[in-house]
């Protein structure tokens, strides 16, 4: 076993994960060919999915697949293109050319600035990594890495059904929680349907989820994104017969404001107040992605820069500009 505390000399490109994982293993051999990953997270905490009795289960995979390696029975992934942390100009610059230690959630933050200076960031993939499967009703059993605890929702609906074993997510072979949900982030936000192949008492099954609408959108509480724009309030969706009321469109936005941090005026971020209804960011009043004014603000705003705001402040029809936060910690 090799731990690894420094990342300076890694390939990233072949050693590709989710950088704001506290723990995070692969299984590989002498020839650098991964067998599988143990690791991964939700929200509500860093080890979810981890175990003594998971961890011993994916080293008994790990295993097996060096077993058929022996025998030349194993079908390698291809390898990606090489990737050093000290192609992330960012990165080089402001942490390696300091001699500072190279953190995982240092590359990732350091490679989405990056992709944000060159207009290619695309925040649906890169700031709302690894979406929760729980949003689609999939409840694993923890100590049993891939088998189905229970269904319900989404999964449910598409015959997802307790005990059963995923064998692979989109065709691409899983054995742990951290391949599953590896091959989860890669799949596009633009998808509708999520294919998982199980083992169910043996037999092979394969069951198509149809996706729920912001399937990808996550709690980014833990992540400390610098792209991510802070916007000191948070509100709620109101229903398309409360927005036809207001004589608002049903199909736009319409969040009204429950709360606000007291920072928001003191530092001249905005003048919201609990109550406020928003319709409108910058003149557009909807968005293909999501129904929430907050969400489309956190994904159309660069953090840092200001944004306008319509909305309805009791019968008052009110303009006001929002200055969006910057996420301060040490880098």
């Amino acid at each position: 076993m090799v731990r690894i505390i420094r990342m300076d000399g890694v390939d990233i490109g072949l050693f590709d994960f989710d950088r704001h994982n506290t723990l995070y293993y692969f299984a590989l051999n002498a020839e650098e060919q991964i067998y599988l990953r143990y690791g991964g997270r939700t929200a509500e905490s860093p080890t979810s999915h981890l175990d003594l009795d998971s961890l011993v289960l994916a080293l008994e995979h790990g295993l097996d697949r060096h077993r058929h390696y022996q025998d030349g029975s194993f079908d390698p992934p291809p390898r990606p293109e090489p990737l050093f942390p000290r192609q992330i100009d960012s990165l080089r610059e402001k942490e390696m050319g300091r001699r500072r230690c190279v953190e995982c959630h240092l590359i990732a933050d350091y490679q989405a600035q990056d992709l944000q200076l060159a207009g290619r960031l695309d925040k649906t993939q890169t700031m709302y990594a690894s979406p929760d499967l729980e949003v689609l009703g999939i409840q694993l059993d923890v100590s049993k890495g891939v088998e189905v605890d229970s269904a319900e929702g989404a999964a449910a609906d598409a015959g997802l059904e307790a005990g059963d074993l995923i064998t692979a997510i989109e065709g691409a072979p899983v054995l742990t929680f951290g391949d599953l949900q590896y091959r989860y982030e890669k799949l596009p936000r633009s998808s509708d349907r999520l294919r998982l192949e199980v083992e169910r008492e043996g037999d092979p099954h394969e069951v198509a989820i149809e996706l729920p609408p912001e399937w990808w959108v996550s709690d980014l509480f833990f992540r400390y994104w610098s792209i991510e724009p802070l916007l000191y309030f948070s509100s709620n969706r109101m229903d398309e017969a409360s927005k036809t009321e207001l004589g608002l469109d049903p199909d736009g936005f319409a969040c009204r404001v429950r709360f606000v941090e007291p920072r928001a005026a003191a530092f001249g971020h905005h003048q919201l107040e609990v109550g406020d209804i928003i319709y409108a960011v910058d003149g557009v009043k909807k968005n293909a992605l999501t129904t929430s004014c907050e969400l489309h603000l956190k994904l159309t705003n660069v953090a840092g820069e200001t944004s306008g705001l319509s909305l309805l402040r009791g019968e008052e029809r009110v303009e006001m500009l929002l200055r969006s936060g910057t996420q301060r910690f040490r880098k």
